[in-house]
C-alpha cells in the first residue's frame, strides 16, 4: 500500500498525505508547500509516508 501512496505523492502530493494522515496538520502544510512549489510538496509527502 505504501507504494501506491508514494506514487500518488509524486503525482499529487496532498492526496498521498491525505491517505496517510487524513485532514490533519500535515495535510494542510503539504497543500501550502505544494502551492509554494511542487518539489517541496513532493518531498514533504514522501517524508510523511516513509516516516509512518
Amino acid at each position: 500500500m505504501d507504494v501506491i501512496r508514494i506514487i500518488l505523492a509524486i503525482l499529487l502530493p496532498p492526496v498521498g498525505v491525505f491517505l496517510q494522515v487524513g485532514l490533519g496538520l500535515h495535510f494542510w502544510v503539504n497543500i501550502l508547500l505544494t502551492l509554494m512549489g511542487y518539489i517541496p510538496g513532493i518531498v514533504h509527502a514522501v517524508w510523511i509516508i516513509a516516516r509512518r
